[in-house]
C-alpha cells in the first residue's frame, strides 16, 4: 500500500506559497492567485506558472529554509514517520523550494521541476502531474490512498484506489466530495482513517 500526500494544507498547516509571499512582501496578490487556483476558478498549471513568476526573484535557499520550518500536522507527520516507507508527499511547488521541507518529512517526494541559476528560478521546467505519479505506483502493485484537499488533486483522486478528502485546513475542494471514499474533517481523524486502511 502507498499514501501519497498533498503537500500544502494537507500535511503543513498554511499554503506554502501564501508563506513565500509573506516573508517577501507579495502577499496580496499571491492570496488572489492563490484562491482562484484552488477553486478551480482559474486553470491550475497557469496559475501556478503565474505564482511562481511572482516569486521568481526570491532566493531559493532562503525559501528552501523558510519551508523547512513550516508548521505540519501533527498526527499527519506523525502517521509518515511511523510509515516512512509507505508515504510520499506529491505536490505542485517547487522541487527547488521543498526539498529541505521533504527532507524533515523523511519519505519520498515528487514535486515540479525547475532550473535555477544564481539562486534563482529561471523557469520552471515541468509541473508535475499527479495522477501520473499515482498511475506508476499502480504499475508497481500498490495500492494507492490519495489525500488531498484542493481541486487540482481531483485526477490524482481519480486515479487512486481510495481517495481521502482532507478537510484540515478548511472545507475539501467541492470537486471532491462525490470522488472520495472518506472525508476528514480534522487531523485526528485522517489519522484514524489511515491507521485502519493499514488494519484492514
Amino acid at each position: 500500500m502507498k499514501f501519497l500526500f498533498d503537500l500544502d494544507g494537507t500535511v503543513t498547516q498554511q499554503e506554502t506559497l501564501p508563506i513565500i509571499a509573506h516573508h517577501f512582501g507579495a502577499e496580496a496578490d499571491m492570496a488572489q492567485l492563490t484562491e482562484q487556483a484552488v477553486s478551480g476558478v482559474v486553470p491550475y498549471e497557469q496559475s501556478l506558472r503565474n505564482r511562481v513568476m511572482m516569486l521568481r526573484d526570491c532566493s531559493v535557499r532562503e525559501v528552501a529554509q523558510l519551508l523547512a520550518s513550516v508548521p505540519l500536522y501533527e498526527k499527519i507527520y506523525q502517521f509518515i514517520s511511523e510509515h516512512k516507507t509507505m508515504c510520499a508527499v506529491v505536490t505542485s511547488n517547487l522541487d527547488c523550494w521543498c526539498s529541505s521541507l521533504i527532507q524533515r518529512l523523511g519519505c519520498q517526494g515528487f514535486c515540479s521541476q525547475t532550473i535555477t541559476c544564481d539562486d534563482k528560478v529561471v523557469e520552471i521546467g515541468s509541473i508535475i502531474k499527479k495522477e501520473l505519479i499515482v498511475d506508476c505506483f499502480k504499475e508497481q502493485g500498490e495500492t494507492v490512498v490519495f489525500i488531498g484537499d484542493g481541486h487540482n488533486d481531483l485526477q490524482a483522486m481519480q486515479h487512486a484506489h481510495i481517495a481521502i478528502a482532507a478537510g484540515l485546513s478548511g472545507p475539501p475542494a467541492p470537486s471532491l466530495i462525490p470522488i472520495a471514499h472518506h472525508i476528514a474533517k480534522d487531523q485526528q481523524s485522517l489519522y484514524n482513517t489511515l491507521i485502519s486502511l493499514i488494519v484492514d
